[in-house]
């Protein structure tokens, strides 16, 4: 029998997904693999089965033998497993209803025109400033950490600090480097509760909320809010740069939403789909035996729910490889489904349409400054989003 194929998969074009990818695909939805760092583990790429496991109590983030588990990679955040494995559903639940309230639909709708007013203050600058451009300096990683700064009420004078610790922390490479950003950034997060919780404003931001909301502990406070620090900026930086990429790549795509802005959620939801051509996976562990499309897993074993696969899956998606504003409209799982369902979501939502409403609005001439090929990604973080994409008009 053949030795189960390493990640990550060899992938010669950003923009095209790995070929063994999707010859894999098209055998069957669940594979036999290993890890970046040589640990056995199923992959799982049909979009059925995905969309099944993403809300299956049979799998979680806890392992009920941590030392023994599989790794995905060194990431301390992301690596390995991640909580308390007998209370870690009740767990979640809590932290679930603590956090709901704070991305509430109000909440995020007030939201909306600060996000509108950084885009344009970034765009205003860009205009100044004249092509050529980063985009993903000028506009991709500014504005996501502006607005969870202001959500979370993190000084955006710390951002420099705080965005080292979070690449730190998602390092996949190195784990004595993830392990420090982790602490250094819950560290941080302890000093910030202590002084919002003197401060006493109990409604100001979600940070001061948590510290004053009767049950939290400092240290609990602190952790989330970093969580959300993190989660809340990072993945919004790659989902900008990747669908400024994809927009401005595949031809007629830029023109029709400058031609069309109405069609500006169709956009959003393909900027949302397309880019992540998978070949990874959300890290979840068998609780017990459980069966995945004929295949017997065992408990203890890596699950990897590849979202990104799964959102390209031909038998769901037409053409599914291809970027296309007038796909018929499929759930995708980028936010995953269920119980876990990314509690950022409407406010990446938010952020997408307003960036890519304004930047077409204002420039409508926009395209690529360099070819596809010369762009750079950064491999040691998960995310692994562009480290520049040049732009002119």
């Amino acid at each position: 029998m053949p030795e189960p194929v390493r990640l990550p998969f060899e992938q010669p074009h950003p923009m095209r997904p790995a070929p063994l990818l999707r010859q894999m695909q098209g055998q069957g939805p669940i594979h036999a693999i290993r890890t970046a760092v040589g640990h056995p583990a199923w992959l799982v790429t049909g979009y059925d089965q995905v969309r099944a496991l993403l809300d299956d109590d049979r799998l979680g983030r806890a392992h009920r033998r941590p030392d023994h588990a599989s790794r995905t990679g060194e990431s301390a955040l992301f690596g390995g497993p991640l909580g308390n494995f007998d209370t870690e559903q009740a767990d979640h639940r809590r932290m679930r209803s603590l956090l709901q309230p704070h991305f509430s639909p109000k909440r995020m709708r007030a939201l909306r025109g600060r996000v509108e007013a950084l885009t344009g203050n970034l765009l205003d600058e860009l205009a100044v400033s004249g092509p050529p451009a980063d985009l993903h300096a000028a506009l991709a990683l500014p504005l996501p950490i502006a607005v969870i700064c202001e959500l979370l009420g993190v000084p955006y004078a710390d951002r420099a600090q705080f965005r080292a610790w979070t690449q730190a922390a998602a390092d996949v490479t190195d784990r004595a480097r993830s392990e420090h950003g982790l602490a250094e950034l819950f560290s941080y997060g302890q000093q910030l509760v202590a002084r919002k919780r003197a401060a006493g404003d109990s409604d100001a931001d979600v940070i001061s909320r948590l510290a004053t909301t009767d049950g939290v502990s400092d240290d609990e406070a602190a952790a989330m809010g970093m969580t959300l620090l993190f989660a809340g900026h990072e993945t919004t930086v790659t989902a900008i740069g990747l669908g400024a990429l994809w927009l401005l790549a595949t031809p007629g795509q830029w023109q029709a939403l400058t031609d069309a802005p109405s069609r500006i959620d169709a956009a959003v939801e393909e900027v949302l789909r397309a880019p992540g051509l998978g070949g990874g996976g959300i890290p979840r562990y068998a609780r017990t035996d459980l069966e995945i499309a004929g295949i017997r897993v065992q408990e203890g074993d890596l699950v990897l729910l590849d979202t990104g696969a799964a959102n390209h899956d031909a038998r769901v998606y037409a053409d599914s490889d291809r970027f296309d504003l007038d796909r018929p409209v499929v759930p995708h799982l980028t936010f995953g489904h269920g119980a876990r369902y990314c509690i950022g979501a409407p406010l990446a939502r938010i952020e997408l349409r307003v960036v890519f409403s304004q930047l077409a609005a204002r420039f409508p001439t926009l395209e690529l400054a360099c070819a596809v090929e010369e762009l750079t990604f950064n491999p040691h973080v998960l995310t692994g989003g562009l480290t520049a994409l040049p732009v002119t008009w």
